[in-house]
C-alpha cells in the first residue's frame, strides 16, 4: 500500500477561492479592499518569477497588487524609506520585501523597518515574538500552509508525536510553535541531531525543512505518519540516456517513504504552491485586523 499524495496545488487553489470570497464581502460590506505591496531588488530569476505569480495570484482574488522593482544597487537607506513609506499608506494591508536582497543590504534591518501589522511574511522579530507566546501576530505563510494541510488531513492533532527537521527562523522555529500550539508532542531535529532516524521513525507527523537533498530516508518513515516535505533542492541526475539533467527533490527520500507513509507532499507539487495562497490569506487577516473587522468566513 502506498501513501496518498497530498495535492499542494489543489489545496492552494481552493484557499484562492476562499480568499476571493473573503475579499468580495469585505468590498461590498465595508468597502474595504486589502492592499499587498511586493518590493523586489535586483534581477534575481527565481524572484521574478515568484513575484510576477504573487501579482498575478492577488488580483485574481480581487486584491490591490502594488510593485516595487528597484535596481540592485539601491542604498540600503532608499529601500528603508520606501517600507516607511508603504507603512504609512493606508491602502497598503500588507508589505513582502522579497530575498535574498543583495549583499550591502541588512536583510534583518529590513524586515524589522516593516511596521509588525503589515508584515505578512511573519519574520518580524515581534511577530515571532507573539507566536512563541501564543499571540496574535503574523505567522510565516509557509509553516501556516503546513499546518492548514495537516488538519486538513488529519483533523486534529492533539496528543501526536511530530517531528520538525531543521530549525530555521523561517520554516523550522515557527513550524515547531504551531504544531505545539495544536498540542502536539514536538521534537526539532537538524542535521547533527544524534540518532535521527529513531527520532523520525517514533513520529506521527513528519516535517522536513532542512535543506538537505533525500536527508530523511524512506524508511525512517512510521508505518501510517503523515509526511510534509517542505525542501526544495535543485540536483543533476542521471537521464537514463547516458547524460545529466537537472531534478527538483525534497528533504525526503520520497519513493521509499511513499511505501511506508500514509500521507505525503511531493516535490514539487506539495508544499509550494500553497504558498502564494496562504500570503494571500495573510493579507486579508492583516486587512481585517487593521480594521478592526472580523474576518469574513472563507
Amino acid at each position: 500500500m502506498t501513501a496518498d499524495v497530498i495535492d499542494g496545488k489543489a489545496f492552494g487553489e481552493n484557499l484562492k477561492l476562499g480568499v476571493a470570497k473573503q475579499v468580495a464581502v469585505l468590498k461590498e460590506k465595508y468597502g474595504l479592499t486589502p492592499g499587498l505591496a511586493v518590493v523586489i531588488v535586483g534581477e534575481d530569476p527565481a524572484s521574478q518569477v515568484y513575484v510576477r505569480n504573487k501579482n498575478k495570484s492577488t488580483k485574481a482574488a480581487g486584491m490591490n497588487s502594488y510593485e516595487h522593482r528597484l535596481d540592485d544597487t539601491v542604498t540600503e537607506q532608499a529601500l528603508l524609506s520606501l517600507v516607511t513609506e508603504l507603512n504609512e499608506d493606508p491602502a497598503v494591508h500588507g508589505i513582502l520585501v522579497q530575498l535574498p536582497l543583495p549583499k550591502h543590504i541588512n536583510e534583518a534591518a529590513v524586515i524589522d523597518a516593516i511596521a509588525p501589522a503589515k508584515d505578512v511574511d511573519g519574520f518580524h522579530v515581534i511577530n515571532s515574538g507573539l507566536l512563541a507566546t501564543g499571540g496574535k501576530g503574523m505567522v510565516p505563510c509557509t509553516p501556516l500552509g503546513c499546518i492548514m494541510m495537516l488538519k486538513d488531513r488529519l483533523g486534529s492533532l492533539s496528543g501526536l508525536d511530530a517531528v520538525v527537521v531543521g530549525r530555521s527562523n523561517i520554516v523550522g522555529k515557527p513550524m515547531a510553535q504551531l504544531l505545539l500550539n495544536e498540542s502536539c508532542t514536538v521534537t526539532i531535529a537538524h542535521s547533527r541531531t544524534r540518532n535521527l532516524a529513531e527520532v523520525v521513525k517514533r513520529s506521527d507527523i513528519v516535517v522536513a525543512a532542512v535543506g538537505v537533498p533525500e536527508l530523511v530516508k524512506g524508511d525512517w518513515i512510521k508505518k501510517g505518519a503523515t509526511v510534509i516535505d517542505v525542501g526544495i533542492n535543485r540536483i543533476e541526475k542521471d537521464d537514463g540516456q547516458g547524460g545529466k539533467k537537472m531534478r527538483l527533490i525534497g528533504d525526503v527520500e520520497y519513493d521509499k517513504a511513499v511505501q511506508h507513509a500514509g500521507a505525503i507532499t511531493p516535490v514539487p507539487g506539495g508544499v509550494g504552491p500553497m504558498t502564494i495562497a496562504v500570503l494571500l490569506k495573510n493579507t486579508v487577516t492583516a486587512a481585517c485586523r487593521q480594521a478592526g473587522i472580523d474576518e469574513p468566513e472563507a
